[in-house]
């Protein structure tokens, strides 16, 4: 059977457009940066709120569950009335929520807020991409996810330094709020250009309906899969892992819904069409794959770094701040470089992740702690350009044949399999890292086990990217780089 979508709108001509994909990475700046950030805050926030485990936990688990979540509805909801809008409205609830979680008055406070928050990001994300879509066509797009790709990549591994940072200054006891009172000026300086700045496109075709049997049946199923695996250390037991089958099953439930809706003539939440086009389908598993095993990095080098090796929050980011420059260096480079490699370059990225962190494993080994960081600097570059290289371009080519109608759905599921994945990943990672601590293996040994499962997770990924690419060599997908129409 012959798909069809509709012909695409025409992107912006207007010269502010680059001044208002300025304004959507700014935004998407502070929305991932504060899924790191708050990690080196938590020793803060036990300090100066009284924030006791549980609820250290849920500041940041809460976070992204409700960002996870968000990502589909809110992106279709921008298909639907306009990114314009969904997007302004996500930036200012972001930065309220910001500061209601900086003037928190108790730990219980500040966890509903965060979950506002993670809520008001998720409605962010998706509408990025989708303006993108709507702004830039071709080449020009490419080098628009290029620079978005840095910013995921700068975003997620500056956070621990800019947490670092701020603790140092302000101190130990107010130092937490000062990690969401940052979002403030930065949110309403990003809200105010976003009204003067981002275009107005109309809402082409008849008007949809919003699906809420689907938002309900693949919420829960996000839900069921994803609250596992963001609380595996805090939840003991092996109770917890019968919500991975039922969010299996809620999932296959939505997809049944979801096909009955397009028989049906109605609008679905997620069009299933979207999963006929190789690029995404094959580009969504890479993305979710990589996710799992480039976030973990962060994750164990933090715990390693601070609680083993003795190094402070500052100097915790500090190591791994060239991994973040690189990584912009890298996703501005692939932007350039991927319409004329493609596929190719997402493979010669992964390869780039793997190197870089099996030479992270020998520095472990080889050098001793007090002079890893400056040891660690060449493999962490490597794999950072191998990151840039690999989140930019696979983003593109995953999303470019996608109609600009869906843009916004397809990038929310395109964004919550990188949460799931990250989700995942960190729970598979500490795992493995926590049993050799708890067997009272050494720290070292502990990190290298760790990160030797993120290179795996990566390995999984370059299959996935490999394969597409032995594919494609044979039956190329037509016009890589342009939508259909």
């Amino acid at each position: 059977m012959t798909t069809t979508w509709a012909k695409p709108q025409r992107p912006a001509t207007e010269d502010r457009r680059w001044k208002a994909l300025g304004v959507c990475l700014t935004a998407g700046f502070i929305s991932l940066l504060d899924t790191s950030i708050v990690n080196v805050a938590l020793p803060s926030m036990e300090h100066g709120l009284g924030a006791t485990e549980a609820a250290q936990s849920w500041v940041v688990s809460g976070y992204a569950l409700t960002f996870g979540l968000a990502l589909v509805p809110a992106g279709r909801l921008g298909d639907m009335r306009g990114r314009r809008q969904a997007f302004l409205i996500g930036l200012a609830v972001f930065t309220l929520a910001s500061a209601a979680c900086g003037l928190a008055a108790s730990a219980d406070w500040l966890v509903v807020f965060r979950l506002i928050q993670g809520a008001a990001a998720g409605m962010v994300a998706p509408q990025t991409s989708g303006l993108i879509q709507q702004m830039f066509q071709g080449a020009e797009r490419a080098k628009a996810f290029g620079l978005l790709g840095s910013v995921i990549g700068v975003s997620t591994a500056v956070g621990p330094l800019a947490g670092g940072l701020i603790i140092d200054a302000v101190g130990t006891d107010d130092g937490w709020r000062w990690v969401f009172f940052v979002n403030l000026p930065i949110g309403v300086a990003a809200l105010a250009a976003g009204l003067r700045l981002l275009p107005r496109f109309p809402v082409v075709g008849r008007r949809e309906e919003f699906d809420p049997v689907g938002v309900l049946l693949l919420g829960s199923g996000v839900l069921a899969l994803m609250l596992p695996l963001v609380q595996e250390q805090q939840w003991t037991g092996r109770q917890k892992w019968a919500l991975v089958p039922l969010g299996a099953l809620l999932l296959a439930l939505f997809w049944t819904w979801e096909r009955r809706q397009g028989r049906l003539g109605r609008a679905p939440l997620v069009d299933l069409r979207l999963f006929s086009l190789r690029s995404f389908t094959l580009g969504a598993l890479v993305s979710l794959t990589y996710f799992a095993g480039f976030t973990t990095v962060f994750f164990v080098l933090a715990l390693f770094l601070q609680n083993a090796a003795g190094y402070s929050a500052l100097a915790s980011g500090v190591t791994v701040l060239p991994f973040a420059a690189a990584s912009a260096v890298g996703a501005a480079l692939g932007g350039r470089l991927v319409v004329r490699h493609g596929r190719k370059l997402v493979v010669l990225g992964l390869s780039g992740v793997a190197v870089g962190l099996l030479g992270i494993i020998a520095v472990v080994r080889l050098v001793p702690l007090d002079s890893f960081g400056w040891a660690a600097a060449l493999p962490m570059i490597v794999g950072g350009i191998g990151s840039g290289i690999t989140v930019s371009p696979n983003t593109t080519l995953t999303l470019t044949r996608v109609p600009v109608k869906r843009a916004g759905a397809a990038g929310g599921v395109l964004q919550t399999g990188q949460r799931v994945g990250s989700a995942a990943g960190i729970a598979v990672v500490g795992s493995v890292y926590f049993a050799h601590l708890a067997n009272r293996g050494p720290a070292v040994e502990a990190l290298q086990l760790g990160l030797l499962t993120s290179v795996g997770l990566i390995l999984l990924a370059l299959c996935l990217a490999a394969a597409d690419l032995r594919e494609r060599t044979k039956a190329p997908e037509a016009e890589d780089l342009e939508p259909a129409a």
